[in-house]
């Protein structure tokens, strides 16, 4: 074997002793930093709040750590040797070094603490995050918050992307990557303009009936349309969409037109009924009811701002 393969296979059977065994703890340290300043073992051990015999202990344990003698002590006192000096030294730059670190933790702990983003479905979106974020604003005023609106697909690929805190969603179950938490409950309604031929029905629709009909809907992937494709598969499905929309809005403002029926959240759609510019159609033998679910990565419970957030929509739960 030749000499230069011989040194190679040495330092690949080296074991390197970690740091942290060569080198004092922080507490070590800050410790001959106090003694060098007081001039005393005693006083050095009453500024950091330990015992005396404490504080000689982990002067020698440093010592032997270290392979050379610190501190010299006698009656008058306690004086750092030579070597105590240098090391000493050394010590208040590991020593600033650490407040440093500690400081720009605390810094990322603020910023974190002072921010929020938020994925929610549309219909929560739109209908009660506004409430709940204003409720935020008076516990948490220093809060930032941002909103991310879209369906339910969207949220969930906006968590697990790590581009959002919390998420809300609306569709019949915890998207795959998530965990979750029911907080609450919603019934989607048929409904359609003043104008239109259902609005005048007095018999309750089929099921087959709405599924056979052109409706506006939104778009796949938004939890409106999961409940709703659910509800009729065992009906023949839904027909081709008359329009398909993005949002909440643009479907209860198609119908409000007298474009066609739509199908949207009873949250949506209390000030139009009540107002009668749409009129909610009964449809017999289907259940348009589904749960409102706050949700997040697996494994990373909310914390911060997204759990008081979380806490705030448990408050006042819509029920069914």
């Amino acid at each position: 074997m030749s000499e230069t393969g011989g040194d190679e296979n040495r330092n690949q059977n080296e074991v390197r002793v970690p740091l942290a065994h060569r080198v004092p703890d922080l507490g070590g340290l800050e410790l001959l930093l106090a003694v060098a300043r007081h001039g005393s073992m005693g006083r050095a051990a009453r500024e950091l709040g330990i015992t005396q015999p404490a504080a000689s202990s982990r002067i020698r344990s440093m010592e032997r750590q270290l392979g050379v003698a610190l501190v010299d002590r006698s009656p008058r006192g306690s004086r750092l040797t030579d070597a105590g000096a240098l090391v000493t030294d050394w010590a208040r730059r590991v020593v600033e070094a650490a407040e440093a670190f500690d400081v720009g933790a605390q810094a990322l702990r603020g910023r974190r603490d002072s921010r929020l983003r938020v994925a929610a479905s549309m219909t929560i979106a739109e209908y009660l995050l506004p409430g709940w974020l204003i409720a935020l604003r008076a516990e948490r005023p220093g809060t930032a918050v941002s909103l991310l609106a879209g369906n339910s697909a969207m949220v969930a690929r906006r968590l697990l992307a790590g581009e959002a805190d919390v998420g809300f969603v609306e569709g019949l179950s915890v998207p795959e990557g998530l965990d979750g938490t029911v907080i609450g409950h919603d019934r989607l309604v048929v409904v359609a303009g003043p104008s239109h031929a259902w609005a005048r029905r007095r018999a309750p629709l089929a099921a087959a009936e709405l599924a056979a009909a052109p409706l506006i809907l939104r778009e796949r992937g938004s939890g409106t349309r999961q409940v709703l494709d659910s509800a009729l598969s065992a009906h023949g499905g839904l027909a081709e969409p008359l329009l398909e929309l993005a949002s909440t809005t643009a479907v209860k403002a198609a119908a409000v037109s007298g474009a066609g029926p739509a199908v949207l959240s009873e949250l949506a759609v209390r000030e139009e009924l009540a107002s009668r510019r749409l009129v909610e159609v009964a449809v017999e033998a289907i259940r348009l009811r589904r749960d409102l679910r706050a949700v997040w990565p697996t494994s990373h419970r909310p914390t911060g701002p997204a759990r008081d957030l979380l806490t705030l929509t448990r408050r006042g739960r819509p029920t069914e």
